[in-house]
């Protein structure tokens, strides 16, 4: 939660999005800042785009392919068995190319200059993963979760069930809570809409 203020107008959104995802971001002005960690805390929904063979530090296309894997004896049956395993309650580990702070140093900003610091793993909740498209190695699914879920953590995850290897190509986050990306406006709509409140 972040909330920015200025003699007229206070605005805040209720978590970003990893730097190469894409879609729906909750942002609140004046008065509605006070339920941005009320809003931040509800589930989510995302579209993930998997490719299954290769795997890579960022466990997205943040950084290049480090370990090359089979991928030839995956079937639909098997990928919807591990999905089915993944429901529920877990702790999830988050990539070491993440926002977190470590010693109080953001992780990605160690992971770029080299260092390797110690993730924690946190306590997150899978509702559904279902399976939208299949074409290896690409996959699409559609997860449902708790805040503070990981994807790129799940497709990496996902990878290691498989008896292979997998990283995130494509993120869309389409619903948190009851806002839904279908009812979202632009981020050229609302700068526009901001600066005629300012």
């Amino acid at each position: 939660m972040k909330v920015l203020r200025n003699k007229k107008l206070k605005v805040g959104h209720a978590g970003t999005l990893d730097p190469l995802a894409t879609g729906l971001m909750i942002i609140a002005t004046g008065k509605a800042t006070k339920r941005l960690e009320e809003l931040q805390s509800e589930e989510k929904e995302y579209f993930a785009t998997i490719r299954f063979g290769a795997t890579t530090p960022s466990y997205d296309l943040e950084t290049e392919i480090n370990q090359i894997f089979p991928f030839d004896h995956l079937s639909e049956e098997m990928l919807c068995n591990i999905f089915n395993e993944m429901i529920g309650e877990s702790f999830q580990l988050p990539p070491v190319f993440s926002a977190k702070f470590i010693d109080g140093k953001r992780a990605y900003k160690s992971a770029r200059s080299g260092e390797m610091p110690e993730m924690k793993p946190n306590r997150i909740f899978i509702k559904s993963i279902m399976l939208m498209e299949y074409n290896l190695p690409v996959i699409k699914i559609k997860v449902e979760c708790s805040k503070g879920t990981y994807i790129r953590s799940l497709a990496h995850d996902i990878g290691i069930k498989a008896n292979s290897g997998a990283h995130l190509t494509g993120l869309i986050r389409t619903r948190s809570g009851s806002y839904l990306l279908d009812n979202a406006i632009s981020v050229k709509d609302f700068e526009n809409l901001i600066l005629s409140l300012a």
